[in-house]
Formats: structure tokens, C-alpha cells, sequence
């Protein structure tokens, strides 16, 4: 079953349970599949792999929001965000653990020769490619960083 089916079957079970930030979540979701299934040069189609780039996308977008909500001191509105955010997670991969990031990011590191803080562009090159979808761009960059600087 494709994420999109996954998804629009989760709308109705969401429905059932009458779960209404599941519901508000997951229609968002597939207002996004549907709108980049439309999109000029789609061809109607959105593989798996494109819809976790979206799903990924607007989870970063709802911690970025509540971040700026919890600033304001609005911390209701930070909670809602938060709390679609944990909806979409349940179809992102595992997140990698903070020593397990660092245990594949010296893997990397050791595999690129990198030395010091100036290798960072070749190092982050091949640390996004590999460990796309499990850990977020920040986190990795911030990372690299200490351990280069070390």
C-alpha cells in the first residue's frame, strides 16, 4: 500500500474515532499529496519516497511554527502544532538517537578523509545523502561541526 492510500485510509479511521487532531492532520497531508500529484510535470503520480520528503517538510514546518509560538508565549497554539506533528511522525522512519548520529557521522568523517573544520562541505555532502529522512539537516550539521572542530 502507497503512503498516499495509507494516509487517505488513516483519514477514515480517524473519522471513526472521531480523533480530531488526527483528522485535521491527516487532511492536510493529503491536500499536499493531492496538490504536488497535480503539479505541472507530475504525471499524477507521487512515489513514496517524494510523499516522506512532504510528510518530512511539514513536520519541520510544525516545530518551526511551535518554536515561534512558545517565543510568543502562546503556548496553546504551540501545543496544537506539536501535537499534529507527533500524527505525522507515525509515517517518518525511526529518527536516529543523538550517539547514534554521532557513531554514523565519524563512519562518514573516516570514510571521506575528512581532518578538520574545512572538510565540512564534503563531509555534510555525503552525510545528508545517507542519512536522509533519519536525522534533520541541523542536527547533522551541528554535529559535524563539533566533531570537525574537535
Amino acid at each position: 500500500m502507497s503512503l498516499f492510500d495509507k494516509v487517505s485510509e488513516d483519514i477514515k479511521t480517524a473519522m471513526k474515532a472521531k480523533d480530531k487532531v488526527a483528522l485535521e492532520t491527516l487532511r492536510n497531508i493529503k491536500k499536499v499529496f493531492l496538490e504536488a500529484k497535480t503539479a505541472p510535470g507530475a504525471n499524477d503520480t507521487l512515489s513514496d519516497e517524494d510523499a516522506l520528503k512532504l510528510i518530512q517538510k511539514l513536520a519541520k514546518q510544525g516545530k518551526d511554527a511551535a518554536a515561534i509560538y512558545v517565543e510568543q508565549g502562546r503556548q496553546d497554539l504551540a501545543d496544537e502544532e506539536l501535537a499534529q506533528v507527533k500524527v505525522m511522525e507515525n509515517y517518518l522512519p525511526k529518527q536516529l538517537s543523538p550517539e547514534e548520529l554521532e557513531a554514523a557521522l565519524r563512519e562518514i568523517i573516516a570514510q571521506v578523509g575528512a581532518t578538520g573544520p574545512k572538510d565540512m562541505g564534503k563531509v555534510m555532502g555525503t552525510a545528508t545523502k545517507q542519512l536522509a529522512g533519519v536525522a534533520e539537516g541541523r542536527a547533522i550539521s551541528a554535529k559535524v561541526k563539533e566533531l570537525l572542530n574537535n
